[in-house]
């Protein structure tokens, strides 16, 4: 008999998971037009408001590890959904540029914790047969977040205005804190793993074993970045800007549809029988976005990429998991989510300067691709290490 996944804790771990995504994605699509036409401020400065986010998420996450493991994890997200909360409801009261960016670190800092607790605890409640396939659905709640956030958030400021916005943010993190913290976790997964250590140690924030994973991930985030950072650029350059929505809903149908399927073969077959495909497919997705020449192209790019997008980053993340003790649950939990807030903020950076010389076509083809190819080979390298062992 098959050992139950959909139970009321693991489903209430996902929705508090979704709330957290689904708020930071209507911010990235509506804080910006509030900047300019409430406040009066450029592009750039609008903009700045999710670098000030991305600061904030980067900066937290390796603490976010220690505080977890060292804490009771269910108060640990119950106190970052009450942040969360505070934090929607200031923006009602954000009168300058610079309140609002402010909120917009705090809100990075408690993204990253509460997103951290939330996916170190669905790690640890997982049957251990059916673990990779529970990290695979409980991803998707931040991928459906991703593709509806933005669409709800312009759909409510165009017709509601800001102050129902704003309510409406409110709400969501409200939402959070009741569906992480309706439900009694048991202790074993719950309590501290031991006392904090006094000072600081490199181990209290990166996870050792979890590295290789982290590593892998690091360079499937890079390629993935600089295509989610550019392909509105990319489509307005080809004159075909109606197609980027096209891109991000395959690429989100894609991943749903095909999440029962991954989270399946790696509990049943193991990491290789999902990693190796993962890899190939995603190369191979770049490869065909870099010819981008009409929406032909584009479906199929966009499918292959979700496709091995949707199977790498919860087998990733799983395997980072599972590489290291129970106990260290939460440091390689939040090693492995810093590996990606680093390689997207790399990638918005060092692919722009790319952009400039290479353009968008060849800087795919010439950095994002090698990025797949290369993870490909360390993976193939690391799991003969292993098998040698």
């Amino acid at each position: 008999m098959r050992e139950k996944l959909w139970t009321k804790e693991f489903m209430g771990l996902g929705m508090a998971n979704f709330f957290y995504f689904i708020s930071h994605w209507i911010l990235v699509a509506s804080l910006p037009v509030f900047i300019m036409d409430d406040l009066g401020k450029s592009q750039v400065e609008a903009g700045m408001a999710l670098t000030f986010f991305q600061f904030g998420t980067t900066c937290c996450r390796p603490f976010a590890g220690r505080l977890i493991d060292g804490m009771h994890k269910q108060h640990v997200l119950f106190g970052a959904s009450f942040i969360l909360f505070l934090i929607m409801a200031g923006f009602s009261f954000a009168g300058t540029l610079e309140m609002v960016w402010g909120l917009r670190f705090i809100h990075g800092m408690i993204f990253a914790l509460g997103t951290t607790s939330a996916a170190a605890l669905v790690s640890l409640i997982l049957p251990l047969s059916r673990k990779g396939e529970g990290i695979g659905y409980f991803a998707v709640t931040a991928n459906l977040a991703m593709v509806i956030g933005p669409l709800v958030g312009l759909l409510i400021l165009n017709h509601f205005g800001k102050s129902f916005l704003l309510l409406f943010l409110a709400l969501l993190a409200l939402s959070a804190i009741i569906s992480g913290s309706s439900m009694k976790l048991p202790d074993s997964v719950v309590r501290p793993s031991g006392r904090m250590k006094k000072g600081f140690h490199i181990s209290d924030f990166l996870e050792r074993k979890a590295m290789p994973s982290v590593i892998l991930g690091g360079l499937v985030f890079f390629a993935y970045g600089g295509v989610l950072t550019f392909i509105p650029m990319y489509a307005r350059s080809l004159g075909l800007s109606g197609l980027s929505s096209l891109f991000f809903m395959t690429f989100a149908i894609v991943i749903v549809l095909t999440r029962p399927f991954v989270g399946y073969l790696y509990d049943h077959h193991g990491p290789d029988a999902v990693i190796y495909p993962g890899l190939i497919l995603f190369s191979l997705g770049i490869l065909l976005f870099s010819m981008w020449n009409g929406p032909v192209l584009l479906i199929i790019s966009s499918a292959l990429l979700g496709i091995g997008f949707g199977a790498l980053s919860p087998s990733l993340q799983t395997l980072a998991v599972q590489c290291a003790p129970d106990s260290r649950a939460g440091v390689a939990t939040s090693t492995y989510f810093w590996s990606q807030d680093i390689s997207i903020g790399l990638a918005g950076t060092i692919l722009g300067l790319a952009v400039n010389v290479l353009g968008y076509s060849l800087m795919y083809l010439c950095i994002c691709l090698p990025a797949g190819v290369i993870a490909l080979a360390y993976y193939f390298w690391w799991r003969k290490k292993q098998v040698g062992k």
